[in-house]
């Protein structure tokens, strides 16, 4: 494999990193401007070592053509067991243990992710089944129509729901027709994570 200079793996976590910022690769004049290059086509040269070590691939006559390679593209979740909803109290503390890889199209945003295998059937009324993998992100707030991790205080339960504020309340809606809708005051409930994914298990 070519070698790449300081310069080219500083240029290579510039581009990691506005990717996992912004979700999508920076443009050259991006790239110039972040890492303080003179001219462009300096950086399209760094840029072509990197590409010609494997380390990304571009789209020619394309804004924001560049890509990360396969390697790059991975992103390790540690597996949080069968549970809880909640992220741990430090996600590092999973970081040995058994974790599962993703690729970037699954989770375009892979920052602070954590997943559990379901053991039971406690999801189904979100249409989670045994077997199933569910990818979450800590998150304390959610917009309409996400699927949380919700709980719920007073019964000290969390379930996993749609969110919906409205009406000066908090309706909790599963993805399931045959279950009713939970509704809760807005501080009787505590939004613990959004679902990123579900990897569902193949019979």
């Amino acid at each position: 494999m070519m070698r790449v200079s300081d310069k080219q793996r500083e240029m290579l976590a510039f581009i990691e990193e506005f990717m996992d910022e912004h979700g999508y690769p920076p443009t050259y004049e991006e790239i110039r401007v972040g890492l303080q290059i003179s001219t462009k086509s300096l950086v399209n040269y760094h840029l072509e070592v990197l590409e010609n070590a494997g380390s990304i691939t571009r789209s020619p006559n394309t804004p924001r053509g560049i890509r990360l390679t396969q390697e790059h593209d991975v992103i390790r979740v540690p597996l949080n067991g069968a549970g809880p909803f909640a992220p741990p109290a430090a996600l590092s503390e999973l970081e040995a243990q058994e974790a599962i890889e993703l690729t970037c199209d699954i989770v375009p945003n892979g920052q602070n992710l954590y997943a559990f295998k379901v053991q039971d059937d406690s999801l189904l009324d979100a249409l989670v089944d045994e077997g199933d993998i569910v990818i979450m992100q800590p998150h304390t707030q959610a917009k309409n129509g996400e699927m949380v991790a919700a709980h719920l205080i007073e019964q000290g339960q969390t379930t996993i729901r749609r969110y919906y504020r409205e009406n000066g309340h908090v309706r909790l809606q599963a993805d399931n027709p045959t279950m009713e809708a939970i509704i809760v005051a807005p501080d009787k409930v505590q939004v613990q994570g959004k679902v990123v994914a579900v990897i569902r298990q193949v019979v």
